[in-house]
């Protein structure tokens, strides 16, 4: 019977990686659950496994079993993780079909506290790392609109149906700002210069209406 390659990567066997060697095919398998070879190096605290079966094997760091979970949501220590996160690339913030991440999983199983705090503090690093949080996207894919310049915000806020009614968006402004946001050059200082112009020329022309606006009502 030929020998069980999970089972030689639970023991840390000597003959696993020359029989990888001879069927490299074996190094990505995975049982009927999605178990593999890098989730057993990974629980097992097997690191000189974990990096010769990414690095030589090519085998996907964040491989996912039936429940969605990468090697990184079975390991055990501290090292094991930091090789994962820190030398082989796993991803972080993925999540499993529960729709928790690593750290929030072995949080709340509370088997490995260390592991757990360790995920957390790398965890903070990453969405601190990102420019709105962890579940931000770029500001140019908001509404299909560009980021605003530096120096002014953009509140968004609800509207009833009435209020959305009353509001009239200028046809020229809307034509302007679309033209500059496909400038090739809208992300230089001279792009976003001009779109600060444009802003302030919108709002001065609005205070402008609105004192005409109050004088005639007064």
């Amino acid at each position: 019977m030929p020998a069980n390659p999970f089972l030689l990567a639970a023991d840390n066997s000597p003959t696993l990686l020359p029989l990888l060697r001879e069927h490299p095919a074996l190094a990505s398998q995975q049982d009927e659950h999605g178990y593999s070879l890098i989730h057993a190096a990974a629980s097992y605290n097997h690191l000189d496994l974990l990096r010769a079966l990414v690095q030589e094997f090519k085998v996907d760091v964040n491989l996912r079993d039936e429940d969605e979970e990468t090697a990184l949501f079975v390991v055990e220590t501290v090292d094991a993780a930091k090789v994962l996160i820190e030398e082989l690339g796993a991803e972080l913030l993925s999540k499993g079909a529960d729709g928790y991440t690593a750290h929030q999983k072995i949080a709340e199983e509370g088997d490995f506290p260390e592991v757990a705090e360790y995920l957390k503090l790398k965890e903070a690093e990453c969405t601190r790392d990102l420019p709105n949080g962890a579940n931000s996207e770029p500001a140019h894919q908001n509404h299909g609109l560009p980021p605003p310049p530096e120096g002014l915000s953009i509140s968004v806020s609800t509207m009833t149906p009435a209020q959305d009614s009353e509001v009239e968006v200028d046809p020229e402004f809307r034509r302007r700002i679309q033209e500059l946001a496909q400038r090739d050059d809208f992300d230089s200082e001279e792009g976003q210069a001009a779109l600060r112009q444009l802003v302030q020329d919108a709002v001065a022309d609005s205070n402008l209406t609105d004192r005409n606006v109050r004088s005639r009502q007064d």
